[in-house]
């Protein structure tokens, strides 16, 4: 982890040097201007670059807009989830891993679907398999012993891993889900 954060931090330094370099032998009006080739567009286009890279994605990755949707259910101490996951594209996604989070902790010694694993009493992740554009993931269907008989619950849908690639439209692939013990189905 920290030789990530420093290797980070290298990258994030060579680009800033370039900036100030490219940045130096430009002048005021060119900075702002458009058009190829100039200077100015060097700058802005490694500026973008430097943006990319502070928020932690890939510079010149492919993008692909993973979305997941579906329902949950509590009733009786049990939980239910349906959820089904789609890749909006525009490209593939080799693998995905989608993670569930409840805020009260599940009964152990639970069998889980293939590909699904524990995190913690209170965190299932599971593998999506490939995505291709336009594709989705088969239905993932949990069916859950909660400790006790909670009234309550949320369950936090999230995106936890991708092979490759940016989604740059991670507000579909983000849920918190307010789960009632009534037996309904909360649709995310």
């Amino acid at each position: 982890m920290r030789a990530m954060s420093v290797m980070s931090k290298g990258v994030l330094g060579a680009v800033l040097t370039a900036l100030v370099v490219l940045g130096a032998g430009t002048t005021a009006g060119a900075v702002g201007e458009t058009g190829g080739g100039t200077a100015g567009g060097a700058v802005g286009e490694a500026a973008g670059q430097v943006a990319g890279l502070v928020a932690g994605e890939v510079v010149g990755a492919a993008e692909a807009d993973l979305a997941h949707h579906g329902h949950v259910s509590l009733w009786d101490g049990r939980v239910g989830v349906w959820l089904v996951t789609e890749n909006h594209g525009p490209s593939d996604v080799l693998d995905a891993t989608v993670r569930l989070a409840f805020s009260a902790p599940m009964a152990g010694d639970q069998e889980l679907p293939p590909g699904c694993l524990w995190s913690s009493s209170r965190v299932v992740s599971c593998r999506t398999g490939a995505l291709p554009d336009g594709g989705t993931a088969g239905e993932l269907a949990l069916d859950l012993r909660a400790v006790g008989r909670p009234q309550e619950l949320t369950v936090d849908v999230s995106t936890a891993w991708r092979s490759g690639g940016v989604d740059r439209n991670s507000v579909n692939d983000r849920h918190r889900v307010l789960v009632l013990a009534t037996g309904d189905p909360y649709v995310f």
